[in-house]
């Protein structure tokens, strides 16, 4: 196996982890390729083009798995962090997957909340940059508008408490760079504010045009009670359908459990359950039941982090009984010492 760090016995040279393989550099060959990159960068600048992408690159990575050690062994020095396994595990990729989106972006609104000043300076503008790309991606597909609304607010919530505590080393950076940081924020909240749904050019079938029972049948499979009540306004039909009773019940019942329910019943006057105005109110009190169609799973057998459909080279017996599925709250906890 070769070395991870510089070979003593070979001064001047060192590995480098190639998409064919290890291989060995030379000192000549990286100043060769420092230079190149030099001469480009100059002549996109010399010719006024922008060059704020060509730095973004080297922030996203694309490793498919990555080996989660905790502490020093004569094999490795050192531990994972939080930050690196941010930085290395491919999630500009992920968040073109739609079954990964969601899981993504919980995962940045649970970084920003608490975990945003442990991250290094390089995962912190990792954050920031793949930030701008689901953004960017909400703009152009104009879909999942609401929780990266949230997303943002939380985020920025957060900055107005750290950036108030810069003296205490609390963010990587200077102040200014983090006050930039927040007008961008700001900036992206109108975006979204003023982002207009276009209507489609087929005239084809409506919603509306479908039987009642296909139409129940769709609004069943919503998990946000805040979409049924959009989907209420659009029409006086699709109102009347989404006061369901059996409707609202159900996601009561999806999210909750029956003592959280039976803690939070409200009884009409003809005394029949509110499930509806229950539903809210529980919403108020407990968390959402979480469900990805695509997570991260860490094998407890070779310790190694990868998302479900890519898997990784196991030496188990059995990888399946070694193998557990990770919420985004569980791959935080994942790095805590």
């Amino acid at each position: 196996m070769p070395f991870l760090g510089q070979d003593w016995r070979s001064p001047g040279q060192s590995w480098v982890k190639t998409e064919e393989g290890w291989k060995k550099t030379t000192a000549d060959d990286k100043n060769n390729n420092v230079s190149v990159q030099r001469l480009v960068i100059n002549r996109e600048l010399r010719n006024g083009a922008v060059c704020e992408e060509l730095w973004k690159l080297k922030y996203f990575h694309r490793e498919k798995w990555i080996y989660v050690h905790k502490g020093s062994t004569k094999e490795r020095h050192g531990y994972c962090t939080l930050g690196e396994a941010f930085n290395r595990l491919d999630f500009c990729s992920a968040i073109k997957d739609t079954r990964r989106f969601n899981y993504v972006v919980r995962l940045l609104e649970l970084i920003a909340k608490s975990q945003l000043p442990s991250l290094s300076g390089v995962a912190q503008k990792n954050y920031m940059n793949i930030l701008e790309r689901v953004v960017q991606k909400v703009l152009d597909d104009q879909q999942n508008v609401r929780p990266i609304k949230e997303l943002l607010q939380t985020l920025y919530v957060s900055l107005c408490g750290l950036v108030q505590d810069m003296g205490k080393s609390v963010l990587v950076g200077n102040i200014n760079i983090w006050v930039h940081r927040m007008e961008n924020i700001l900036q992206w909240q109108q975006q979204l504010d003023n982002i207009q749904i276009n209507r489609p050019t087929n005239t084809g079938m409506t919603l509306t045009d479908l039987p009642v029972s296909l139409q129940l049948n769709i609004m069943h499979r919503l998990s946000d009670g805040r979409d049924l009540v959009s989907l209420g306004q659009v029409c006086p039909e699709l109102g009347t359908l989404t006061e369901d009773r059996l409707l609202w019940k159900k996601l009561c019942q999806y999210h909750f459990t029956d003592r959280q329910i039976r803690k939070r019943l409200m009884v009409s006057d003809k005394g029949h359950l509110e499930w509806k105005k229950m539903y809210f109110k529980l919403s108020r009190c407990y968390p959402h039941r979480e469900q990805y169609s695509d997570t991260l799973h860490f094998c407890t057998h070779c310790h190694i982090l990868f998302w479900k459909d890519i898997n990784h080279p196991c030496t188990a017996n059995n990888p399946e009984s070694c193998t557990m599925s990770l919420s985004p709250q569980d791959f935080i906890n994942l790095f805590k010492f």
